[in-house]
């Protein structure tokens, strides 16, 4: 078979004559001609003749386009023919090798047909096999296929109701490691699009529903906390005061012991101190424990739980929010601070001041608790922070309410509560000195106050003494009165009823001046000052010696009139100088100092002006009294002829009312008093003694009414010896010694030589007391018998007496001195 040769494109050709006659026709014939090669040259290769078309329909000439393609066709017939022509003889030998072929092909043809037949029959069976495998496979794998869907749709199934059980039971931190876990293994092996998508729309809402639900937890116990705060912080304060309680106790227990080591008991009261003390202590590390593991003292659970803290806190950390839940933490507490520091206008301070302090307490005790077990929520510098925030606020609360606080007990009642906050949270590492340093600032604001109030407590009691010996009928109200002050003379208990020797006065101030002590020794106590004694000394002598001493010394001058009244104030202040002494032994017992210690810084009695006006205003009242039975000094016959054998009336009168005055004032006033009082009594009875001899009622004496006056003074000194019972024989001596000046100008005036009283030696000795000008003026008045009107007649030219000589000396040698 021969190929045939490829088909050649003919271009049309130009006949030349064309050419020319365009050339003579003109331009319009030319741009026919082109027209017609143009069209030709496209329909040649193949090109749109649309743009032909629709310019010869445009300009209105189609016949022009149909004449062109007539005449290109008619170019083409001829064309084909020659080709044709040209191919002609292949074309029969083309022809004649497809017959020959013709045969071949046929049996080809039917060998084809056998050979297909043959196939066919056996080809089938396995096709039809083939076809069965190609299915089963299919199956397995749409089986197996499914079998891995089943199996991850059953485990995440699986693991979803576990989340909601987990949900169920507010166990968040399960369910979210569930959802983690159905986001990083199963969640791109779903084979369910829905699936897939119910999960991606479902796990972020249940992630925000635990967030919800963890951040209204922990709101809920923001707000509990508060009050979980302030019953902690009661509870913790609660427990400071049982301790220093205890500490008091022991304290007290101590001073029992010093004061039974005297009787020799010191080993038996050791032994039992040793065992409070390890009772006391194993009390101290319970309560200790109690605390630290958020407990009351009953061992259960006080409310402390930090559980949904931790929780939250661990739910933030799982759900990657661990910075932002600190720092809302911090921010909350830190606001519930700022809350706490609000005081309220319209409750008083002291009504609420136990609330607030007990609320910081536990607030700052919570957050030692997390800063030691939550694992870095909060940090210590963060805790540090907000602990002198909080430290700041107080102190400037404080100086604000110390400030406008006029009752020292209100001032002393908050001070102990801050001191025992103080003590509280000391244990938990946080410094209090700040605290501390505001309460000494106001040491003496807190006294001054103090003294205030002790000063309108004392005219009150003094107010309302009446001046009479306090009757005691029960065995209490001794121990009440009496021995709770150590006002004791004897360790033997009176009977009852037991007339006291002071009035109501004594206890009534006792228990003012004590509780004055106890209250200034709290208020130094547990300040941060150990040794603080001389403070508490300086202020109880501020009190004795400036209120009591000049409220006593307002009463004496303004309400004393009697002589019973006069005599029950001494007898009062005698018992307040022992009184004194056991408020010193007090306060030095409660400052913790030895006694020894407070002895040897003893000072003079603090009350020595009110004690000193007591026995003057006594004394005087005495003095005014003995005053009316001296005024019968005037009846005395001064120029008797015989010396009176039993003593002038004046005197007998006056040793009536000594000895009255003895016998009831030796029931109440102690013997020194007595002994003070009665010496200036015989003083002054001696010196109106004397004065009467001075003065110018008595122009002349003889020997006889000195020798009368002699008996008057033996009769004093008598009264004087008879007091030996009551005082010592040196005290009664010292009340024959008020009689001095009297006795001794008698002595002088009975003397056979007066003149001795110039010698200087004599003089000291036995008329030192006498004044020299008083001796002359009494020496000129005496009178001897024989001086008597006319006496000279019968004695002159008789010899002079010596003992008038010595006189007349004596006289002249003391003028002569003057």
């Amino acid at each position: 078979m021969q190929s045939t040769k490829s088909r050649r494109k003919v271009a049309p050709n130009t006949a030349p004559g064309t050419k020319t006659s365009a050339t003579d026709n003109g331009s319009a014939e030319s741009a026919d001609k082109l027209d017609q090669l143009l069209l030709s040259s496209a329909i040649c290769n193949n090109e749109d003749i649309g743009p032909f078309i629709r310019k010869a329909f445009t300009s209105g000439k189609p016949e022009t386009l149909l004449h062109h393609l007539r005449h290109f066709a008619r170019s083409k017939e001829s064309e084909i023919e020659e080709v044709c022509k040209a191919h002609y003889q292949d074309f029969i030998l083309a022809v004649d090798d497809l017959k020959s072929l013709l045969s071949d092909v046929d049996s080809l043809k039917s060998s084809l047909s056998t050979s297909n037949s043959k196939l066919q029959s056996v080809a089938g069976p396995l096709l039809d096999s083939l076809d069965s495998f190609l299915e089963s496979r299919t199956v397995l794998q749409n089986v197996n296929l499914a079998l891995g869907s089943i199996s991850t749709c059953v485990r995440l199934i699986e693991i979803c109701s576990r989340s909601n059980y987990h949900l169920s039971r507010n166990n968040f931190y399960m369910a979210l490691k569930c959802l983690d876990s159905i986001e990083t293994e199963l969640l791109d092996k779903t084979p369910s699009s829905t699936l897939r998508r119910m999960l991606e729309k479902k796990i972020p809402e249940i992630r925000a529903h635990i967030e919800r639900r963890v951040s209204k937890e922990f709101g809920d116990w923001l707000v509990e906390i508060r009050v979980v705060s302030r019953n902690l912080g009661q509870l913790a304060i609660g427990q400071a005061s049982s301790a220093r309680q205890r500490e008091e106790d022991l304290r007290i227990k101590q001073r029992q012991a010093e004061e039974q080591s005297r009787l020799s008991l010191r080993d038996c009261v050791y032994a039992l101190q040793d065992e409070d003390e390890d009772e006391d202590d194993q009390h101290d590390q319970h309560d200790a424990v109690g605390l630290s593991n958020g407990l009351g003292n009953d061992g259960h659970s006080g409310g402390f739980d930090l559980t949904p803290l931790y929780r939250a806190y661990h739910i933030n950390q799982t759900l990657g929010l661990e910075d932002r839940f600190k720092q809302y933490y911090f921010e909350n507490r830190k606001l519930q601070l700022t809350s706490d520091f609000q005081v309220s206008s319209m409750t008083p301070f002291l009504e609420s001041h136990q609330t607030f302090f007990a609320q910081i307490a536990g607030f700052f005790i919570v957050e030692d608790r997390v800063l030691r077990t939550s694992g870095g929520l909060i940090s210590k510098m963060e805790v540090e922070n907000l602990w002198e925030t909080a430290m700041s606020k107080m102190c400037g609360v404080l100086e604000d309410q110390f400030s406008r606080m006029q009752t020292a007990n209100h001032l002393l009642l908050i001070k102990d509560y801050v001191s025992l906050l103080g003590v509280t949270l000391r244990r938990y590492g946080y410094p209090v000195d700040a605290l501390l340093d505001v309460l000494s600032k106001h040491r003496d604001k807190y006294h001054e106050l103090l003294l205030s109030d002790c000063r309108k407590q004392i005219a009150e009691a003094l107010a309302a003494d009446k001046f009479e010996q306090m009757l005691m009928k029960k065995e209490y109200e001794y121990s009440m009165n009496v021995l709770s002050f150590q006002l004791q003379t004897s360790d033997i208990a009176p009977a009852f009823p037991y007339v006291a020797p002071f009035s109501s006065t004594v206890p009534d101030c006792c228990r003012i001046v004590r509780s004055f002590v106890e209250d200034s020794v709290s208020f130094m106590s547990y300040g941060g000052q150990l040794d603080f004694y001389d403070m508490v000394k300086k202020y109880l002598d501020r009190l004795l010696g400036e209120a009591l001493d000049e409220a006593l010394l307002k009463l004496i001058n303004t309400a004393v009139h009697g002589v019973s009244q006069a005599m029950q104030m001494a007898a009062n202040m005698a018992v307040m100088e022992r009184a004194c002494d056991f408020f010193f032994r007090h306060a030095a017992q409660l400052s913790g100092i030895p006694l020894r210690m407070a002895e040897r810084g003893r000072r003079q009695f603090p009350l020595s002006r009110a004690r000193d006006a007591a026995e003057d205003m006594l004394s005087g009242l005495l003095k005014a009294k003995v005053d009316g039975f001296m005024t019968l000094i005037e009846n005395v016959n001064w120029m008797a002829d015989e010396p009176p054998q039993s003593g002038n009336e004046y005197v007998n009168e006056v040793m009536i009312y000594l000895e009255t005055l003895v016998s009831t004032a030796q029931q109440i006033l102690p013997a020194q008093v007595l002994k003070r009082v009665l010496q200036e009594v015989l003083s002054h009875i001696s010196e109106k003694i004397v004065g009467a001899l001075y003065g110018d009622s008595v122009k002349r004496f003889n020997v006889n009414a000195i020798i009368g006056i002699d008996v008057d003074v033996r009769l004093l000194e008598s009264f004087a010896d008879n007091q030996a019972p009551i005082f010592s024989d040196g005290d009664a001596n010292q009340l024959k010694l008020a009689l001095a000046e009297s006795r001794q100008l008698i002595n002088l005036l009975l003397s056979n030589h007066p003149d001795n009283y110039l010698n200087p030696v004599i003089r000291e000795r036995s008329y030192n007391a006498l004044d020299h000008r008083k001796v002359v003026t009494i020496s000129e008045k005496l009178r001897d018998p024989s001086d008597r009107l006319f006496g000279t007649f019968g004695s002159r030219g008789a010899k002079q007496n010596p003992k008038k000589k010595s006189l007349d000396a004596l006289i002249k040698r003391l003028r002569d001195v003057s």
